[in-house]
């Protein structure tokens, strides 16, 4: 479970890294901007090294789900945007797929 927490925290610290790049390209914010967004993406990274997992490709693969699930809090509490019943539920796929890749190995399963 603490691999979650990993996820969470290093897909909260990419997307603020990604909204700084964002804002700054897109919204016209100052180029200041992209001081936290790299010191961000660096602790993302840096983060993401925390999971218990055998491959970093596996790793990976299984953040992608719980980065998915972060995108539409960001979205529901930053962008104050509302998702669609469809977004929430290919959230939870993406999710249950992230378990299955996070946990299959451990399980045997070939």
């Amino acid at each position: 479970m603490l691999n979650y927490l990993w996820f969470f925290l290093a897909a909260f610290l990419e997307i603020v890294g990604c909204f700084a790049f964002w804002s700054w390209l897109r919204v016209a914010r100052s180029p200041l901007w992209l001081v936290p967004g790299v010191l961000s993406l660096v602790l993302f990274a840096v983060l993401l090294t925390r999971v218990e997992a055998a491959q970093a490709g596996r790793a990976y693969a299984a953040y992608g789900g719980i980065y998915i699930v972060a995108s539409l809090l960001w979205l529901v509490l930053v962008e104050k945007g509302r998702p669609l019943f469809t977004d929430w539920l290919g959230a939870g796929l993406c999710l249950l797929g992230a378990s299955v890749i996070l946990f299959g190995a451990r399980l045997g399963v070939p």
